[in-house]
C-alpha cells in the first residue's frame, strides 16, 4: 500500500511541476572596482599623429572593472580611461588576472573608452614585454608595468568584492543631441570626413547616429546598495584636447551619479559602436563642450535609473567566438614609401594628413603579415605594435564576446572602431531586452572597422582600416549567433 502511494505521489508531482524549469537560478554576486592608471607628468598623449607631452591632469585617469560570478560561471569586464587596448595588453592582463581571481582568461573583457587625452603606451609597452618584462626606472619605461598592474587590480578587487547582487537594465533616448555621423556624401558621390553641411559640394550626412543609451545597474542584494553603473552610448571620446590627462566626457557622468547614487558607486562608461560618430554639429561652426556634452548624458542616465526593470532570474552565460577578418594586402613597394615619408616627418616636413595615415597604416600591415616584415615596425611608429599578432598572415584572429544575464540583458563585446550601423544591426536582431554593445574590446590592430558599403565610398575612416571589406559584418554575424546561442541557453525549450 505505502508503494502504490508513494508512486500515485511521485506521478501527482510530475504532472504539477510539468513545465517548470528543471532548476532554480544560481545566486548573482557582482563586484565593481576601479583603479588609478593616470601616467606621470611628461608622458605622451595619444590620439593624434604628432605629439604631446602631458602638463597636468585635469581628471585622473582610471580602470573600472565589473566582475559577474553564477555558479560556475565567472566573467569580468574592465573599461579603461585608454584610446585603444593592444592585443599585447589585454594578454598580460588576463594572464594575471586570471592567476589572481580564478576567472577564465577567455572570460575577461579588456575594453577602451577612446579617449584621446590618453596615454600612447603602446611602443614602451612593446619594448617592456620585448625586454621580458624588466623594469626600469624612468617615467616612460616605468609606465608599463604600472599600467598592467593598475588594470589587473581593478579586477582583482571586483572579484574578491563580490557579494550577492540584483541587476537592473534598460536604456534610455538622448533627446538632447550631442552626437553627429561625421561622415558626409559629396554631389560627385564620394565620401568625405569631417565636413560641414554649407561646405560646397556636401549633400547630406552619410549614415545615422545611435542614440541610445544602455544602463545596467548592480546593487548589493543586501539593503538595494547601489555598486555600480555600466552606462553605454555611442560617441567617440575626442572633445577635450589640449595637454591635462583627461576621461573626456564620461568623468561628468561619474560626478553626476556620486552626487545621486553615493561617493562610492563605480560609474563604468562604455564605448558603442562609434566610428563614424563624433561631437561635432555639421549645421554650426561652434562646437559642443565637454562639459555640455557630459552633463547632457548625465541627466539621461539619472532620469533613465529609474525606468530600469530588475534582471529576472540572472543566470549568467559567457559565450567566445574567434573570427578570422582577412587583412588588406601591403607590398614591399608601399612599405618603402611609408619608410620615406615617415622618415619626412620625424625629420619635421610637413605631410599629407592622409599620407601619414596610410603610412602608419601600411607599416602595421607589413608587421602583422609577414614573419619577416621590410621594415622593423618599432623604428617607425608609435602604436600599433605587437608581439602576440607580429606575422600572424593573411587574417586577424579577433574576439568577439557576449555576457548575458538571464533573458533579460547582454553586453556584446567587439573589437576595434566599429561602425553605428553595425551596432544597430546587432540590436535590432538581439533576442535580449536590453543589448549594450562595447566597442574597442581586447584589441585595437584593426584600427577602424567600417560597413561594407562604407568602402565603397572612401573616407578617412575607410583608409585607416587595416581591414579588407566585409569584415565588420562577419563580427555582426558572429555577435547575433553568439546572442541566440546565449539566449536559448537561458530559455526552456518550446514544447512542440
Amino acid at each position: 500500500m505505502k508503494t502504490i502511494l508513494a508512486l500515485c505521489l511521485a506521478v501527482l508531482f510530475l504532472v504539477l511541476g510539468a513545465g517548470a524549469p528543471a532548476a532554480t537560478a544560481e545566486e548573482l554576486r557582482a563586484g565593481v572596482a576601479e583603479a588609478d592608471i593616470t601616467p606621470p607628468l611628461g608622458y605622451p598623449v595619444a590620439g593624434y599623429y604628432y605629439e604631446r607631452l602631458a602638463t597636468g591632469t585635469h581628471d585622473p585617469l582610471k580602470a573600472r572593472a565589473i566582475v559577474l560570478r553564477s555558479g560556475s560561471e565567472q566573467a569580468a569586464l574592465v573599461v579603461c580611461d585608454l584610446t585603444g587596448i593592444a592585443v599585447d595588453l589585454t594578454a598580460e592582463v588576463r594572464r594575471r588576472a586570471a592567476e589572481k581571481t580564478g576567472i577564465p582568461a577567455a572570460h575577461i573583457v579588456v575594453a577602451a573608452t577612446h579617449s584621446h587625452t590618453a596615454p600612447d603606451y603602446m611602443k614602451d609597452l612593446y619594448e617592456y614585454l620585448g625586454a621580458g618584462g624588466k623594469r626600469a626606472g624612468g617615467p616612460r619605461e616605468s609606465y608599463p608595468p604600472r599600467l598592467i598592474d593598475g588594470i589587473v587590480e581593478a579586477v582583482v578587487k571586483a572579484h574578491a568584492g563580490a557579494v550577492p547582487a540584483t541587476v537592473e537594465a534598460g536604456s534610455a533616448h538622448q533627446e538632447t543631441t550631442v552626437s553627429f555621423n561625421r561622415r558626409f556624401v559629396m554631389n560627385d558621390g564620394s565620401v568625405r570626413t569631417w565636413m560641414r553641411l554649407d561646405q560646397p559640394g556636401v549633400v547630406k550626412p552619410a549614415g545615422p547616429i545611435d542614440p541610445e543609451v544602455g544602463l545596467m545597474l548592480v546593487r548589493a542584494a543586501e539593503g538595494r546598495r547601489p555598486l555600480g553603473l555600466l552606462s553605454n552610448f555611442a560617441l567617440h571620446l575626442d572633445t577635450v584636447g589640449g595637454t591635462l590627462w583627461s576621461a573626456d566626457y564620461p568623468y561628468y557622468i561619474e560626478q553626476a551619479l556620486r552626487k545621486s547614487l553615493g561617493g562610492d558607486v563605480v560609474s563604468v562608461f562604455a564605448n558603442g559602436c562609434c566610428g563614424d560618430i563624433n561631437h561635432v554639429d555639421p549645421s554650426r561652426k561652434d562646437r559642443n563642450k565637454t562639459d555640455f556634452i557630459g552633463n547632457a548624458l548625465a541627466r539621461t542616465v539619472s532620469e533613465g535609473i529609474a525606468q530600469l526593470r530588475s534582471v529576472e532570474r540572472p543566470t549568467l552565460r559567457v559565450r567566445k567566438a574567434t573570427v578570422r577578418v582577412p587583412l588588406r594586402e601591403v607590398s614591399p613597394e608601399q612599405v618603402a614609401r611609408a619608410r620615406a615619408l615617415l622618415l619626412d616627418v620625424r625629420a619635421g616636413k610637413r605631410v599629407e594628413t592622409e599620407e601619414h595615415v596610410v603610412a602608419y597604416r601600411n607599416v602595421i600591415l607589413d608587421q602583422l603579415r609577414n614573419k619577416s616584415p621590410t621594415l622593423k615596425a618599432a623604428d617607425h611608429i608609435n602604436w600599433g605594435l605587437t608581439h602576440k599578432w607580429a606575422g600572424v598572415g593573411t587574417h586577424l584572429p579577433v574576439e568577439v564576446q557576449v555576457i548575458a544575464l538571464g533573458e533579460d540583458l547582454a553586453v556584446v563585446c567587439l573589437p576595434g572602431e566599429i561602425f553605428v550601423d553595425l551596432g544597430l544591426a546587432i540590436k535590432r536582431l538581439s533576442p535580449f531586452r536590453t543589448t549594450l554593445i562595447v566597442e574597442l574590446c581586447n584589441c585595437e590592430e584593426t584600427i577602424y572597422v567600417p560597413t561594407r558599403a562604407a568602402y565603397v565610398g572612401g573616407g578617412y575612416e575607410v583608409t585607416n582600416s587595416t581591414l579588407e571589406p566585409g569584415s565588420g559584418e562577419m563580427l555582426a554575424e558572429a555577435a547575433v549567433r553568439l546572442l541566440r546561442e546565449a539566449a536559448g541557453a537561458g530559455r526552456p525549450t518550446p514544447k512542440p
